[in-house]
């Protein structure tokens, strides 16, 4: 399970992490491993991480290559820039990089061929994977492995 999400700041992203986290032993159950990914320096996705403790890897995306991969980068306006200034959210700051860059959120279920068998990705980013929807796929891949 690949978690793409903005940073620590936005607070859809940190609901998104801890309804995932709360679900963490079921997809551990299903044999399953969940990493979420952001663009934040590593000290701050550590800093996201022990605030929300989160039980499973917060990895950090420095330049936001791997969110690029997917698909999922884009470029924060300079009006949307200011407005999160204003709100005390320096992106340059927290993500160590003067991009003004964002992944949009996107949710990667993969199966065990390295293939993606769900995937969520939304430009609203208030619109976020169900956890239901995640166990649900997860629960195909140990029916098929047990047949």
């Amino acid at each position: 399970m690949l978690i793409f999400y903005r940073d620590g700041w936005c607070p859809y992203c940190n609901l998104a992490l801890r309804a995932y986290q709360a679900i963490l032993p079921q997809i551990q159950l299903a044999g399953a491993t969940l990493v979420a990914v952001s663009p934040q320096t590593p000290d701050n996705s550590l800093s996201a991480s022990e605030k929300m403790e989160l039980r499973f890897p917060v990895l950090s995306d420095s330049g936001n290559n791997a969110a690029r991969t997917y698909g999922l980068v884009f470029t924060v306006s300079s009006e949307i820039q200011a407005h999160y200034q204003r709100m005390g959210i320096d992106l340059s700051q927290v993500n160590g990089s003067e991009t003004g860059e964002l992944p949009i959120p996107g949710s990667y279920v993969i199966a065990p061929d390295s293939m993606i068998a769900l995937a969520f990705v939304d430009p609203d980013y208030t619109h976020r994977l169900e956890p239901a929807a995640i166990l649900s796929a997860l629960e195909q891949f140990k029916e098929a492995s047990e047949q």
